[in-house]
């Protein structure tokens, strides 16, 4: 009857042990991905500002934000933005780009796709400082990476 005195102990183990799994993993979905890659690829201004007022909003809550903006969503990136990346909106007189730009002084990183710029026949002149070029494998890496949440719009 060795057996009894075994199953007891291991009953009493699991007993002790399983709260304390069940709570670490409520914890690690509270907590939740502490990384966030947001692409931009509309050129509608509202939707980039959306995009950028969850991207701030999670950086506030204390994300890492990394934006890839590319076709339309590229032209945010821009020295010469058209009018519509740099037009303030309702409710709070905020533009996509303007709210991209604090994302970034925030310690966001901001790349636009790595065809952007061929593809407008330009070279990275025509960025704004801190603004880079996406580098392909890199950007991938980071929308796998673990704890990483995409957004797109």
């Amino acid at each position: 009857m060795r057996i009894l005195p075994l199953i007891a102990a291991c009953a009493t183990a699991a007993a002790i042990a399983l709260p304390a799994v069940a709570q670490q993993k409520k914890t690690n979905m509270q907590q939740g991905p502490d990384k966030l890659v947001t692409v931009i690829t509309s050129e509608n201004p509202q939707t980039q500002l959306m995009g950028m007022v969850l991207t701030m909003q999670s950086v506030k809550a204390g994300a890492s934000a990394h934006m890839l903006l590319c076709g339309p969503g590229g032209d945010l990136a821009l020295k010469d933005a058209p009018a519509s990346a740099t037009a303030a909106q309702p409710p709070m007189g905020m533009s996509p780009q303007g709210l991209m730009q604090q994302i970034m002084q925030a310690g966001g990183k901001v790349e636009v796709c790595a065809i952007y710029l061929p593809g407008k026949g330009a070279d990275a002149g025509v960025l704004l400082d801190g603004i880079t070029a996406a580098a392909p494998d890199a950007m991938a890496a980071a929308l796998m990476a673990p704890q990483t949440r995409v957004l797109s719009f």
